[in-house]
């Protein structure tokens, strides 16, 4: 049974279009449907959560949650000199 399509236009930037059009020649997928898929995706998750929730939202409870440790870490870039060694 085929399902009825309505048309809609929407405007997005030259960044955005650039890999939505990449990822439509890697998958065999049109863009239009991947535009579906991206929108059913994101709506069901929205009515399955409720609102939406940032990362700072979901972590909140975790921010400042650690004692101790120097008053300038955040802002002295001497405690990175040996980051990653």
């Amino acid at each position: 049974m085929l399902t009825s399509m309505n048309n809609i236009s929407v405007k997005i930037d030259e960044s955005l279009q650039k890999k939505l059009s990449s990822k439509a020649r890697k998958t065999g997928i049109s863009q239009s449907e991947l535009i579906r898929r991206a929108l059913t995706h994101y709506l069901d998750q929205q009515a399955s959560s409720g609102e939406f929730k940032s990362a700072a939202d979901l972590a909140g409870d975790l921010v400042g949650c650690v004692a101790g440790g120097p008053a300038d870490l955040a802002e002295n870039p001497e405690y990175l000199d040996d980051f990653g060694r």
